[in-house]
Formats: structure tokens, sequence, C-alpha cells
């Protein structure tokens, strides 16, 4: 616990430094470099995709890009969010857990199909920024099959938006109808167990409890109803939004919590995170052999 807030401390301070930036970058880019950054890294992320299961070190990518390494890096962050080594290595898992989901293959199979030498690895991996083993995450999804039908009368109500924590608003387009998942984590892409997070049926206000000092993104995701239990493990067409970063310090919150939904762009990384831990709770709660039941769906 000390750790923790040692390195909570550390953070808060560091950001009230660069946080200023963080919001409101005080540089601008003309267009036409903005296009050709974008096209650069577009076609790397199409080669990731295309090499999942080979190595691709930052070297092949910046030449892919035609850009020297360090410039790579930092370009590809720009439009990203993330460095390009980590966007590769999600897009594995996120191929991963399509595989889990989709085939009877074998873990270990799966391991060696997105590109791994180690099972050990891909496990810990796996687990870590999805939130189940790779085993677990198959036979959650499976086993919920059956039982779709929770409403979202059984859950309590959100906290009050005057208790500690994070509230917005959230938009989406009019078309919308399903779940929309909100957390709130310590990267810029959605994985693993979040600090906190919500779940509401409808766009509108939303309050996320129990948020400790600290710099952290919000992501939100909303996953339109359906009947293919997969659509709440795989996120491919889920709207997303959010990604900006907040700084909280003494429970005051510093930077936008409204977020918007929108249609998946090619340069988003993939949601890693099994969303219906948020349902269940918390990720421990989900590893329980207790059947995990999914809300909205069949209404």
């Amino acid at each position: 616990m000390r750790l923790i807030n040692s390195m909570n401390r550390i953070s808060v301070n560091y950001a009230l430094k660069i946080f200023p930036e963080a919001i409101c970058p005080v540089h601008d880019v003309r267009p036409s470099t903005i296009a050709a950054h974008q096209e650069a890294v577009g076609r790397v992320i199409r080669m990731m995709r295309a090499r999942l299961d080979e190595p691709l070190t930052l070297q092949e990518m910046s030449r892919i890009a035609y850009i020297s390494p360090y410039h790579f890096n930092r370009i590809f962050r720009q439009v990203t969010g993330i460095p390009p080594n980590q966007f590769f290595y999600a897009l594995r898992l996120e191929n991963a857990k399509r595989l889990l989901l989709t085939t009877n293959t074998s873990v270990t199979d799966v391991c060696f199909d997105v590109g791994y030498n180690s099972l050990g690895t891909f496990i810990r991996r796996f687990t870590g920024l999805v939130g189940l083993s790779p085993s677990r995450f198959r036979s959650l999804a499976r086993h919920a099959t059956h039982n779709l039908s929770i409403a979202t009368s059984s859950r309590p109500d959100p906290p009050a938006a005057s208790s500690p924590g994070i509230s917005g608003t959230v938009t989406a387009p009019e078309w919308f109808a399903g779940t929309i998942f909100v957390g709130v984590f310590t990267t810029p892409i959605p994985q693993g167990a979040p600090i906190s997070g919500t779940v509401v049926e409808q766009p509108g206000p939303y309050h996320v409890p129990s948020v400790p000092d600290g710099v952290y993104y919000i992501l939100v995701a909303g996953l339109a109803r359906s009947n293919d239990l997969r659509d709440y493990f795989l996120y491919e067409t889920a709207l997303r939004g959010g990604g900006q970063p907040i700084l909280i310090r003494n429970g005051i919150v510093v930077g936008s919590t409204d977020l918007s939904l929108r249609p998946p762009e090619a340069f988003d990384p993939p949601i890693l995170m099994a969303l219906p831990l948020l349902l269940a709770g918390s990720a421990p709660r989900a590893e329980a052999k207790a059947p995990l039941t999914l809300a909205a769906a069949s209404r």
C-alpha cells in the first residue's frame, strides 16, 4: 500500500508539470503532415495485421513507414496513443481472443498461431491484459451463453455523483441501443482490470466510484444488444471513446470527463479487457466458477 501511495504521489507531482500540455498540445501541425503521418502509421498497422505470427521489430516497422526508428516511434504514439510494439502485442492478443471463442484450437496452438514462442509468456500476458487466463476466458464465454437474461434492475443503483470518484456524461449516436462500459485505467489502452468502472444502459450521466489520486485515462465502450455472446467478448465493431488523460488530486478531477461514443477507427488500439468483468464487479469474482450473466442481451 505504501508503494502504491508513493507511486501515486510521484505520478501526481509529475502530472502537475506536464498535464497542461497533455490536455492542450502547445504546437500546431499542418493538415498535410497529419495526413502523411496517418498514412505511414496505417501502412504499418496493415502489415502488423498481416504478420501477427511473425516477429516485427521497430526497425522493420520504421522501414515500412519510410521514417527513422526514433521519429516513427514518436509519430506512432501521437497517432494511436501507444507505442508500436504495444499496439502489435495488443493485436496479437485480440486475435488470440477471437481464436479462443470461434475455434476449438487448443490454448497451446493459439499461443503459437499468434506469434508467441513461450506458452508461459503467452498465458501471463493474456491473463494480465485481458483479466482472465485463456482457458478461463473461453470457458466463461461458453458457460455464459446459456444465461443472457440478467435485468439491469438486478444491479444496484450507481453511487450518487457527490460520492468520491469521477462523474461525467456519455453521448452516443442516435441509433445506438445497448450496454455502455466506462472504465478508469492507468494506460491509454483498456487492458487488465480497471482502477474502477461502471456500466450504464443508455447515454447520459455516469459515475465511477472510488478512484484514488493519480493520473488516469477514462475509456468507454458501447456494445449493441446482441444474442451472439461473442459480441460481448470481441470488440472490433464496438463503439468506443475517451482515452483522454485526467488528473485526480485530493479528490479533485482535472481534465474532461465527458465521453462521446463513436465507431471504431483504424488507429484505435484493440480493447483487450473482458468487459463483462465490469458486470461481475472485478476480475477475481469473474474467475469464480459460477456462470457469469450479461446484461440487456435479450430484452
